[in-house]
């Protein structure tokens, strides 16, 4: 059980079907979805994290967890667009992050700060040596994200014999459309928060994404030792 609260906002973990409905809806109303709900299969069998606000009693931030070891990472939800062989020879407890999102109405920057400091409480408690998922850019249109791609491919590529396989019916190889010199401080900008903090903790990306057009996005799959000191990808995996 997840528990834990910081000035106005409390963490939970999702309990009763009715919790996980209320994140099901917002995860629909974030990912921009023509849907009431945002649900599938991996609902069922993973811890959803909730982050309400106290004094208005709205869900202002939700995501899910799996825990996973060896060949088990096959049934993890980002297994279904990426080939993860050679994680499944991961000696170690990895943790799946998915469908993090945050209310379209909060600006808040102290949400996110409680939703990862729950996350890495978790991490701890558990004992998880590598952090993984999908890290979303919105749309399916990678002109706008040419600089992001530019420098994930320039600097943030794992070794080859670490990559993930690809599986996805349609996929973009990005370092192909990369420019030359990409623009650092608009790379930045075009980044996903979440992808963001992963590469501060010394994370790397896939070499290609995955076109999603059920949601509506272009997604990389990312992964990293949930340290606060980054290390080596090969580090990692002593």
């Amino acid at each position: 059980m997840l528990a834990m609260s910081r000035g106005r906002y409390e963490v939970s973990t999702a309990r009763l079907p009715q919790d996980i409905e209320v994140a099901q809806a917002l995860r629909a109303r974030a990912f921009g979805l023509n849907a009431a709900l945002d649900a599938d299969s991996f609902d069922a069998d993973q811890r959803h994290i909730l982050v309400r606000d106290r004094d208005t009693g709205r869900l202002a931030c939700c995501f899910r967890i799996g825990v996973f070891e060896g060949r088990a990472i096959k049934d993890s939800y980002a297994a279904q667009f990426y080939g993860l062989d050679r994680l499944a020879l991961f000696d170690g407890k990895m943790m799946e992050l998915g469908r993090f999102c945050v209310h379209p109405d909060v600006s808040d920057p102290d949400v996110v700060r409680i939703a990862w400091a729950a996350m890495t409480r978790f991490v701890d408690a558990v004992g998880i040596r590598l952090l993984f998922g999908c890290t979303s850019f919105k749309g399916t249109d990678p002109s706008g994200f040419l600089d992001a791609f530019g420098v994930l491919a320039e600097r943030h590529l794992a070794p080859p014999a670490w990559h993930p396989r690809e599986v996805a019916r349609e996929v973009l190889r990005f370092a192909d459309l990369a420019p030359a010199d990409s623009d650092r401080k608009s790379a930045t900008l075009q980044m996903p928060p979440l992808l963001r903090t992963y590469l501060l903790m010394g994370g790397w990306v896939s070499d290609h994404a995955v076109v999603d057009r059920q949601m509506n996005t272009l997604h990389v799959f990312t992964w990293s030792c949930p340290v606060l000191v980054p290390v080596s990808f090969e580090q990692c995996l002593l």
